[in-house]
């Protein structure tokens, strides 16, 4: 074994290297919103299905209240879940894509994205439609720039999903 591989196999053994996950930092150019309207979306629909769960009446049967409290719990999940993706995608469109001359051309740019982080956080803690319904205008937004940035008009398309909306695409030239 060289000196220069001794060197850093005792680093490594006292300094372990950290896994890193990250969308590509190439970087690969290939970036898009869609995923954060569609986590977005998902995030709408967990809290109208939480909303129209029926709470089990007073004196039901302990198989109704342990299916009540699973449906609550799995759509609980998948909201956080969908809440976090959300912030996931963000970040990679703000860290990654996003440049200073982008921000020069969309002053909003960082308060766009501050007040979409911080609306996913206010999603994902509570199950107020309104919140979640907020999350999915504030990504809108960002699409809305993303595509933009790239010099494409945009157009507003019914998501054709169970929670509604609309998604934000470029349009056809």
């Amino acid at each position: 074994m060289s000196e220069l591989r001794l060197r850093e196999a005792i680093i490594d053994a006292v300094l372990p290297p950290r896994v890193v996950r990250a969308h590509c930092d190439i970087p690969c150019g290939i970036y898009d919103p869609h995923e954060a309207q569609i986590a977005a979306l998902t995030v709408v629909r967990m809290d109208q299905l939480i909303a129209e769960l029926p709470k089990p009446a007073a004196g039901a049967k302990p198989e109704e209240m342990e299916a009540y409290g699973a449906k609550l719990a799995r759509y609980t999940a998948v909201k956080e879940t969908h809440s976090e993706r959300v912030k996931s995608e963000l970040r990679i469109l703000w860290g990654d894509y996003f440049t200073a001359d982008h921000a020069k051309t969309f002053p909003s740019l960082h308060e766009t994205f501050w007040t979409a982080m911080k609306a996913a956080s206010k999603a994902r803690q509570g199950t107020n439609l309104a919140d979640a319904q907020e999350l999915s205008k504030k990504v809108q937004e960002i699409a809305e720039i993303f595509w933009k940035s790239k010099g494409a008009k945009t157009t507003r398309v019914p998501s054709m999903q169970k929670p509604g909306g609309e998604m934000i695409y470029p349009a056809p030239a």
